[in-house]
């Protein structure tokens, strides 16, 4: 009520006589470019100096400005205090008549906090009989959207003024209220997406959504703090403007990747073009303040510059319309999505093409009028995506229900393939460990009583992991059941197999014949040697399965010592991988072979398991143990 009261009290003085004034602007201003200090004096020959009415607000390639007003102090009405009142997104230093009276930022380097509104208090001011010169020397930095606006002076009643300039902030915030609420929801959409794609790195398409959004939010963001007078550093300022202008190329890279389509040649250079002006920009916040702005000049301001940039975010846009197109193939879920994207292309295409330098547009007017309507159609595309997302997660979840019904039947596959009982014959203990490194793996091993007394021995691995290579060793597994033959009868019978059954891959297999006498005969399909008294068995080996018809399969022949042990294992570990990416290899695995299969798989799953562990170990037992 009491800053109502006082606007109301100012314009009901501003209709009364001029010596009734409670506050009052410069009658006259005018302006230079560079600095010397010399152009403070009040008796300063003011010829080539520009009048305010034709300052641009364009950036310029050079910081460097002077200001000069005229004040009537005795306008005011006697019982006001003259105080005087700069605000501006820029640093600089007051003189009232040729005499410095304070001043704002570092005139050397820029810096300085935005948004920023300060008063003065001198001696002079208080002048009734005479007019007086204020001089304001300015260095601007490079700025939000380009625009180095003017500062704004007044002189009069310190509260009035500041309640004035605080009406001022409150009314250009109003003005983009719809502009604010729509980024609120642009800015939670992109934060929710990020997230998503925190805890789904699948989905790519998820990040560019989620990086495109919080760039259009990062610039609506800036622009609210800037409307809104919050102080905060100049430089951030810019930076933040810097990662906002990544928006167009995350929009090529979430238009194609939305509807799973490869990035075309074309755009792949648009995104490159797009690419370059926020990179300079970013290493233009770094630089000295003259580097700054002369880099920032000819990236985007200079008006061959500006016309790239403006073709360059077209074409960008553009993606819009061809990662759709043709709409006859679209699914039906996209339509709507499509419908809206067009919408938000054409507001943006309208934007851009009034901001070509030879039209001479008021550019921050068509600025106001368009971004209500471009923010509602950003929204509605985010409202659009966010609906098509559920409707994908309803299906993956559908999917995945099939998926798990899936997996329950590998298990079951896995089961046959590693037995929890072992089938052994009297005289031999068999201990076997299986560690898959998914739910489902490729390791498989075979413990049957052959007919004559002899107990057999099949270990494999099928190339690759999961579901395929489960169905790839139950083949095996099923085509070794009930074969008497030798192990290089079975290897060449087993190689036929999978050559015929045309599912691709490979697979590394051993297989032994144990006698009672401790005989023992071995053959290898490209298999890991066993290991026995703590160093490897040298045996003979042939192509892995499925590789060649043609392979044949020699043999071995060792004789077995009562009480000792064999350890068979496959490749997952001397394959483990620590942190360092160091292999656990063959050496440890040799140190360790005459440990228990638990003791020898549970080491090498500590050390960093890579692929499925599978370990056996058999042993002798006395006959005087045996026929106890």
């Amino acid at each position: 009520m009491h800053r109502a009261l006082l606007l109301l009290l100012f314009f009901f003085a501003s209709s009364l006589a001029a010596q009734q004034s409670l506050s009052i602007a410069p009658q006259q201003c005018v302006w230079r470019q560079g600095d010397d200090l010399r152009w403070a004096s009040p008796n300063l020959d003011e010829s080539g100096w520009h009048p305010a009415s034709q300052w641009t607000t364009k950036a310029t390639p050079t910081p460097n400005f002077w200001l000069r007003c005229s004040f009537q102090p005795g306008q005011l009405a006697p019982a006001v205090h003259p105080v005087l009142l700069v605000a501006g997104d820029l640093a600089w230093q007051v003189f009232v008549d040729g005499r410095p009276i304070g001043e704002s930022g570092n005139l050397v380097t820029g810096s300085h906090t935005a948004g920023i509104m300060v008063e003065y208090d001198a001696p002079e001011l208080a002048t009734r009989n005479r007019p007086i010169l204020v001089a304001v020397r300015m260095t601007f930095t490079p700025l939000v959207n380009a625009v180095e606006a003017f500062p704004e002076l007044a002189l009069g009643d310190a509260e009035l003024q500041r309640d004035a300039y605080d009406a001022q902030v409150s009314a250009q915030v109003r003005q983009q209220w719809v502009t604010w609420a729509c980024h609120v929801l642009i800015l939670s959409a992109g934060l929710f997406f990020l997230v998503l794609f925190w805890f789904d790195r699948a989905q790519r398409y998820v990040l560019w959504i989620a990086l495109c959004w919080l760039a259009f939010a990062d610039l609506r963001l800036n622009e609210f703090l800037v409307a809104a007078s919050v102080h905060y550093p100049a430089r951030l300022e810019f930076f933040l403007y810097a990662l906002g202008q990544t928006a167009p190329a995350f929009v090529i890279l979430f238009s194609f990747s939305l509807n799973y389509r490869p990035l075309p040649r074309i755009f792949k250079a648009i995104l490159a073009v797009n690419l370059v002006m926020p990179v300079l920009l970013l290493v233009a916040v770094f630089l000295p303040l003259r580097w700054s702005m002369m880099l920032r000049w000819q990236t985007e301001l200079a008006p061959w510059a500006n016309t790239i940039v403006v073709v360059a975010t077209m074409a960008a846009l553009l993606s819009l319309l061809f990662a759709f197109w043709p709409l006859r193939t679209l699914r039906k879920e996209l339509v709507p999505l499509a419908a809206v994207c067009f919408i938000w292309m054409t507001l943006d295409l309208t934007y851009l093409a009034v901001q070509f330098p030879f039209l001479h547009l008021d550019v921050i007017a068509m600025f106001l009028k368009i971004q209500p309507y471009r923010s509602v159609a950003i929204a509605a595309v985010v409202v659009s995506i966010t609906l098509l997302l559920i409707h994908r997660i309803r299906t993956t979840n559908r999917e995945r229900a099939l998926l798990h019904g899936e997996m329950q039947a590998a298990r079951h596959i896995q089961r046959l393939l590693v037995p929890e009982t072992i089938d052994s014959t009297a005289g031999w203990k068999i201990d076997a460990v299986f560690l898959p490194a998914r739910d489902v793996g490729g390791d498989f091993y075979l413990c049957r009583p052959l007919p004559d007394g002899r107990q057999r021995i099949m270990l494999g691995d099928v190339s690759g992991k999961g579901t395929a290579a489960a169905m790839t060793a139950a083949l095996l597994i099923g085509a070794a059941e009930g074969r008497a033959g030798s192990p290089s009868q079975l290897l060449n019978h087993l190689n036929q197999v999978l050559r015929d059954s045309r599912v691709g891959g490979f697979a590394t297999c051993l297989c032994a014949d144990f006698a009672h006498d401790g005989t023992v005969v071995l053959a290898s399909a490209g298999h890991l040697a066993p290991y026995y008294g703590g160093s490897e068995l040298k045996v003979e080996s042939g192509l892995p399965l499925g590789l060649d018809v043609t392979a044949s399969y020699g043999e071995s022949v060792f004789q077995f010592a009562p009480g000792t042990q064999l350890t068979l294992l496959t490749d997952g570990v001397v394959e483990a991988q620590n942190g360092h990416r160091e292999l656990f290899g063959f050496d440890r695995t040799a140190a360790i072979s005459n440990q228990t299969a638990d003791a020898i798989a549970r080491a090498a799953q500590a050390f960093g398991q890579q692929d499925d562990i599978t370990v056996l170990t058999l042993t002798l037992v006395p006959v005087a143990v045996a026929t106890v």
